[in-house]
């Protein structure tokens, strides 16, 4: 398939640009994965569509406040640097703007003092390695002087820090948030449960890539980034028990999705497992785990919905994207979201 092909008309004005309150009140296109056939709700009617003995797959990974602005020691000029993986304790690779005044060795203060940082390698593909150094703890520092790294479309300022993370987040580590959560709330979560609907976490840690546009203009072509990723035995039980009772198993989110479907399953049976996953999942891919999907709107062109039309049907998805403009859904990160999955009762 062709790049193109996954590309479609967005007016501007349907990009949303902050989180709308509460979290669950965003509205929720329905669409069986099968027919395509297509309802509207609202995300807290989700639980509505929601059987007992379903399992809900949550990413629980935290966003870090990972945009950091440094002054030249010595002197006035300003760099931002953008904290993208940890290489050892308070050792980061990193992307810095303007690169030409990070070189190796020099140093910069950040947040009138309370951290200082050192470039001690400029790796091939410009990316900086600086080591950080602080007295109190390296994170908590990060709290007090980061900002949110929001995507690129999103120019609004972010008024609260915690709208860019999800009600569930507890292992810090992504550059960006797994957006299809922020729809949840704890109220929401419960009544889920109570309902006999199990939950279940994975982490994966989610890296810039995921914004970076597919430039080849055969899919196949197309190199996925790298992002780290954990399934613990726990999840794995809940998630074999569901299948083995007739449940559905339902990632919320891409980020989700990756994370299952990167696992082995033996047996029909999928493993735990942890480490590193480029998995590119785009029309054709034949699922293993998954039954259901939440997601929200992606960009045009993006892997993510590659990865959509893989599980609902290229056309399918197409088609529900064109409803959502003509229906003025919200789009992308602080947008509305989509559940695909059987809706036969």
């Amino acid at each position: 398939m062709k790049t193109s092909d996954f590309y479609y008309d967005l007016p501007p004005e349907l990009i949303a640009q902050h989180p709308i309150e509460p979290r669950d009140a965003s509205r929720l296109m329905v669409m069986d994965r099968f027919t395509g056939t297509l309802t509207h709700r609202h995300f807290s009617d989700v639980i509505d569509e929601l059987r007992p003995g379903d399992c809900l797959i949550l990413n629980d990974s935290r966003v870090l406040p990972a945009r950091i602005f440094g002054v030249k020691e010595g002197g006035e000029s300003v760099n931002e640097f953008l904290l993208l993986t940890q290489k050892e304790q308070k050792v980061w690779e990193c992307l810095t703007k303007p690169g030409r005044r990070a070189k190796v060795g020099t140093r910069f203060v950040f947040g009138d003092g309370l951290m200082t940082g050192e470039v001690t390698e400029v790796r091939e593909d410009g990316n900086r390695i600086v080591r950080f150094n602080c007295e109190d703890e390296f994170f908590s520092v990060l709290d007090r002087i980061g900002q949110m790294p929001l995507p690129p479309y999103i120019t609004e300022k972010l008024e609260d820090k915690e709208r860019y993370q999800t009600v569930y987040s507890r292992e810090r580590g992504s550059a960006a948030a797994p957006t299809a959560g922020l729809h949840f709330t704890k109220e929401l979560l419960a009544k889920i449960q109570e309902k006999g609907v199990k939950i279940g976490y994975v982490t994966l840690h989610v890296g810039l890539g995921t914004f970076r546009p597919v430039k080849v203009d055969d899919v196949n072509d197309h190199v996925m980034h790298s992002e780290h990723y954990c399934l613990p035995q726990e999840t794995a039980d809940l998630i074999n028990a569901a299948h083995a009772g007739g449940g559905r198993v339902i990632a919320v989110g891409t980020t989700s999705c990756r994370t299952l479907e990167s696992c082995p399953v033996t047996d029909g049976l999928i493993q735990p497992a942890e480490g590193w996953t480029q998995i590119f999942i785009y029309p054709g891919y034949q699922f293993k785990v998954i039954d259901g999907l939440i997601t929200n709107f992606h960009l045009p062109e993006s892997t993510l919905i590659m990865l959509v039309s893989a599980f609902a049907g290229f056309d399918h998805v197409m088609h529900a994207y064109r409803v959502a403009v003509e229906e003025k859904y919200r789009f992308f990160s602080f947008g509305d979201a989509m559940l695909i999955a059987d809706t036969k009762k």
